[in-house]
């Protein structure tokens, strides 16, 4: 498909256009702007697409920071799913929103790499990076310590979920999307994503359940 350069986009739109993605926009104002930045895009113009890009990227990396568990491996992911739906732009069909079909594009993406890499949090890891042993003598953290462990624990439980489970919780409990939304960018049934949330929150719980009473216990000890 060859696209010319075409001018930018009037400037009665660029102002609403430019920016990430506001939560002030309204359903049909986020796919309206979408919609002209796609036109613009598939006409050449070099520009669109790049705010396309700003509008998402910050969601993007976040909600895949939180899917991977590595800050590098979601920014490698939403460059590579940002190249992609570029490429593939001219397919989109518009019966979704423009996010929910780059999310389907970077979930893939993140799979495929998962399977290859399987990267994963650990305590080691933590270590390396200056986080005290948690059973080293005399070690007596205090409350923010301790809500640091708990974090990374919990990236940690999160990392070894099975990867369908990983994938609703993810979308659920960081970016907050409904049960419409994520049968749409994993397309599956929402009976099959109620039925993943479940047993994704279920087996969250019960890794973290021992962690946390023995937290809760260490910190009664300590206010004694």
């Amino acid at each position: 498909m060859s696209r010319e350069p075409q001018n930018e986009p009037n400037s009665s739109s660029n102002a609403a256009m430019e920016g990430g993605a506001s939560e002030t926009d309204t359903f049909e104002e986020g796919r309206l702007i979408d919609d002209r930045l796609i036109d613009a895009s598939l006409a050449g113009d070099s520009l669109a697409y790049g705010q396309l890009v700003t509008r998402y990227q910050d969601r993007l990396r976040n909600t895949l920071r939180n899917l991977t568990g590595s800050a590098e491996e979601a920014e490698d992911v939403a460059q590579e799913a940002f190249v992609q739906a570029y490429l593939k732009l001219d397919s989109f069909q518009r019966t979704a929103q423009f996010f929910t079909w780059l999310y389907r594009i970077a979930f893939n993406l993140a799979i495929s790499r998962n399977r290859k890499k399987r990267p994963r949090v650990s305590f080691t890891a933590a270590q390396e990076a200056g986080a005290p042993d948690p059973v080293a003598e005399g070690y007596a953290p205090d409350a923010a310590t301790l809500a640091d462990e708990r974090a990374v624990l919990l990236h940690e439980a999160i990392a070894k979920l099975p990867e369908d489970y990983r994938q609703v919780l993810v979308l659920r409990e960081f970016e907050g999307c409904d049960y419409q939304r994520i049968a749409e960018v994993m397309d599956l049934p929402i009976g099959t994503v109620r039925s993943r949330l479940f047993r994704a929150r279920t087996q969250l719980r019960e890794r973290l359940a021992p962690i946390f009473e023995e937290g809760s216990t260490e910190e009664g000890q300590q206010d004694e």
